[in-house]
């Protein structure tokens, strides 16, 4: 490759502006899933640490200026920010290639930048922050005033580190929130250089603090913390539940969870053809299937099902999996051995359980954490690869016959994220996109996000929306202001 890799710089906890030791002065390895080589040994943040960036958090809220600004005044300083990661996009790529096994090019040219307008989107919201003026039925004047919810814990996954780290930090910046991020342990690194840019930019200290660490640990001690007013996370639902008891046992702090997702992708015999076998093998191959809303229950239509299987098994065939640093590579390595190895059990679970292996399914080379996309028909819907959420590049392909069939088996779920419809038929698209409980619905397409598009889930997907400003508004309280008025002519 003549492609230069980076030079990890920024390895310990952000606290209060300065990067610091963990207190324990513990560290932990952060691995490169391309070779299974360490890349740097990353300062492990625990209990102690949390306490320290919360009173940050604290001071800054309750004393500092960032809450105190006005919207403008914010809004200006998360533009420099924006500016500053456009400037460095291409290191931060490189640091989310070798952390997450992402592709590079990818990343540099669409991911890095997305994330820097899902900063300027919100920057656009911070001077916008209304309450209303009510109309009491007796002789009071009320209004509504939108105050920020103060001290957030933010915690992201693996699977998109920039993108997450800024769906989490720019809708709460512009709040006038003060927080404390902590990124998964197995891809840090850009969410430090992310916290260098922001101080760079001017975010005053103590605003944003990010600490690395475990979710038994740091996480833990993040939702529990008595100091802490909110905690927004993105992971499995496992973990969501942990968090939501963690939060009630504590100081009953609101939480909003964007957790798991089995989303079901449904291709109706007029579908497009080729554009559905495009988008539904899309749907589990993207970003190696660690995606939340993959599309990893494929429900085709009888009358186009055995043309649907032949063509995207030939699809699945001609995909290139390889170093996420080449251009012509399509699939990078799963993020980390823990997560390769459970994708690998899945894949048997599905052979035992009687489902028939169209493709796939092994492992590709001997060295970096690289998996075949693998597509099993014949599954049934109480088989584990069709309930359980995989995280990875399996698909479970199925079979119906009529729209209400269809819409039991996409419903045949405790997840609700999202769904994808494939359809030229009004009628279909509006019935199925009404009786389909999940956060969203894509219509003839897969995979579109936006600032202004909220996102999250129905069930055990979770509660409350990232993106639009759904967003915004769960990093702020609603206080509503009650007084006399005397001698008006009017009510």
């Amino acid at each position: 490759m003549t492609t230069k890799m980076p030079t990890v710089k920024f390895t310990k906890l952000f606290i209060n502006g300065d990067f610091v030791d963990s207190i324990s002065g513990r560290e932990f390895e952060t691995i490169d899933p391309r070779t299974e080589e360490v890349i740097a040994r990353i300062a492990e943040g625990s209990k102690e640490d949390i306490d320290v960036a919360v009173k940050a958090s604290r001071v800054a809220f309750d004393h500092g200026s960032w809450p105190r600004m006005t919207g403008v005044e914010r809004a200006r300083i998360m533009m420099k920010w924006a500016d500053l990661i456009d400037e460095n996009a291409e290191e931060i790529a490189k640091l989310d290639a070798i952390d997450a096994g992402k592709l590079y090019h990818f990343c540099k040219a669409i991911e890095i930048p997305s994330a820097a307008n899902t900063i300027r989107y919100y920057a656009g919201a911070a001077d916008k922050i209304h309450g209303e003026v009510l109309k009491p039925a007796r002789e009071f004047h009320a209004y509504t005033l939108m105050e920020p919810i103060g001290v957030v814990g933010h915690i992201i996954p693996w699977n998109f580190p920039s993108s997450m780290f800024v769906t989490k930090v720019a809708p709460s910046l512009a709040a006038g929130c003060t927080m404390v991020l902590k990124p998964a342990e197995q891809t840090p690194l850009s969410a430090l250089f992310y916290a260098h840019l922001a101080k760079l930019a001017g975010i005053p200290n103590g605003v944003l603090n990010v600490v690395p660490g475990f979710g038994p640990t740091a996480g833990a001690a993040l939702c529990s913390h008595m100091d802490v007013d909110k905690v927004s996370f993105t992971g499995s639902t496992k973990v969501g539940r942990e968090i939501m008891c963690a939060a009630a046992n504590s100081n009953l702090k609101p939480v909003s969870l964007e957790l798991g997702g089995k989303s079901p992708l449904v291709v109706f015999d007029d579908a497009d053809l080729d554009k559905a076998i495009q988008l539904a093998f899309l749907g589990v191959a993207y970003n190696k299937g660690e995606i939340c809303v993959a599309g990893s229950r494929v429900f085709v239509q009888e009358g186009i099902y055995d043309e649907f299987e032949k063509k995207l098994v030939e699809k699945a065939k001609t995909w290139v999996i390889g170093d996420p640093f080449d251009s012509k590579v399509q699939q990078g390595p799963q993020v980390d051995k823990k997560q390769f190895e459970k994708i690998l059990s899945y894949i048997e679970h599905g052979k035992r359980e009687g489902a028939t292996l169209l493709t796939g399914g092994k492992r590709v080379g001997n060295k970096g954490y690289y998996i075949e996309p693998t597509i099993f028909s014949n599954v049934k819907e109480d088989m584990l690869i069709a309930q359980d959420e995989i995280f990875g590049p399996v698909m479970a392909l199925m079979k119906f016959k009529t729209i209400e069939e269809a819409i039991t088996s996409a419903n045949n779920t405790r997840y609700g994220l999202a769904a994808g419809i494939m359809t030229k038929n009004l009628d279909t698209a509006n019935i199925m996109s009404r009786s389909i409980r999940a956060g969203t619905i894509w219509i003839n397409c897969y995979f579109i996000f936006g600032n202004d598009i909220p996102y999250g889930g129905y069930k055990m997907s979770g509660f409350g929306r990232d993106f639009g400003l759904e967003a915004l508004h769960k990093y702020l309280q609603v206080k509503s202001v009650v007084t006399p008025i005397y001698n008006s002519p009017w009510l």
